[in-house]
């Protein structure tokens, strides 16, 4: 018998630890089951814990596939806490009549201010230069640790949707030259770009810029758009920025690169690690990377780190579940399953 015959409220499970405002607007409306601890779940823990749920409350550290939905037949909502989605089978949910939702719009701003504290703490070797005086306490100015500033810098972003356009806001202010690629840019956008945008190629962008930002969504085409081959067309000294997705750049190319000296920096909030739906992913972080002399700057997916806004992406996708439990299209929605069979014959409706 499952959660909601013996309550008469659907189960809702979240896999990660939730504010309190997202546990009470859930459960006003549903038997919550909620992981108190910083360590993620298991994929198997999480598909046991939602054989019987009607949602899921679903967070980075997710990965759900054909698989996980044949063995939760109630489940009729994914509401994940995110907004891009390359960790879910969209399809899957689709042939398996389950919704699913992202929060597509909060995650920008705190997504571009970071990349701008990442492009800063990189060129001017701020994360050096605090390291340095921790270890070594500070005896006055050297000659030493110096690096690039954004002002005179063409930058360019590769990717001009939401956080493309974000971070090129907030760079206009820098001084620097702002090129823009994007295979799927609109007349429209186009024929609004803020002047010091200049749309370019792809090949004119990695050849020309003095750092790369990547701004663009995983999938199979974008996977390893960095590459030892287009790394090895950029500008000597190039400094790449990462805030997306972690296999949009081949690490390893990246660490043979900087030991050769070709690429200057390489600042990342995202690892190709935490992909979880790629088979062939590695383990970890390459270690050439992550040397305390390596001129890296990394930190650890806090892209939307700001509490207020977290807070808010919880909320508006715990609202977008409730919709799709209570028969309503939910806000958000990057599918629309037909298939409500399986949920009819079940009782979840």
């Amino acid at each position: 018998m499952n959660e909601q015959a013996l309550t008469g409220k659907p189960k809702i499970v979240a896999t990660n630890p939730v504010f309190p405002e997202t546990r009470a607007l859930l459960e006003q409306h549903a038997t919550l089951e909620v992981n108190p601890a910083l360590e993620p779940w298991s994929h198997e823990e999480i598909r046991s814990r939602c054989r019987d749920a009607a949602g899921l409350l679903a967070f980075m550290t997710d990965s759900i596939d054909a698989e996980f939905l044949l063995a939760c037949p109630n489940l009729r909502v994914i509401g994940a806490a995110l907004k891009g989605f390359d960790n879910i089978d969209v399809q899957a949910a689709t042939d398996a009549g389950v919704w699913l939702t992202i929060v597509p719009d909060l995650l920008t701003v705190p997504t571009a201010e970071l990349t701008i504290g990442l492009m800063l703490s990189l060129g001017r070797n701020i994360v050096a230069g605090d390291r340095s005086i921790k270890q070594n306490g500070f005896h006055g100015w050297r000659a030493e640790l110096y690096g690039a500033g954004l002002a005179g810098a063409t930058v360019g972003v590769i990717g001009f949707g939401l956080v493309g356009r974000a971070i090129a806001q907030r760079l206009a202010g820098f001084e620097c030259r702002l090129l823009a690629y994007d295979q799927s840019i609109s007349r429209e956008l186009e024929e609004t770009l803020p002047p010091q945008v200049t749309l370019a190629s792809f090949q004119d962008l990695i050849t020309r810029s003095d750092y790369i930002v990547l701004a663009l969504p995983l999938t199979a085409e974008t996977r390893h758009i960095i590459n030892s081959k287009t790394i090895e067309e950029m500008k000597a000294g190039v400094r790449i920025v990462n805030p997306a997705r972690g296999s949009l750049v081949d690490e390893a190319a990246i660490a043979d690169a900087i030991d050769r000296g070709h690429v200057s920096g390489y600042a990342a909030d995202v690892f190709e690690c935490e992909d979880w739906a790629l088979k062939d992913r590695p383990t970890g972080i390459d270690p050439r990377l992550t040397n305390a002399s390596a001129p890296t700057v990394f930190t650890p997916h806090i892209g939307s780190g700001v509490t207020e806004i977290r807070r808010q992406i919880e909320l508006s996708a715990a609202r977008s579940i409730l919709d799709a439990l209570a028969g309503r299209v939910p806000f958000g929605a990057v599918n629309h399953p037909v298939n409500q069979f399986r949920h009819a014959q079940s009782g979840a409706r």
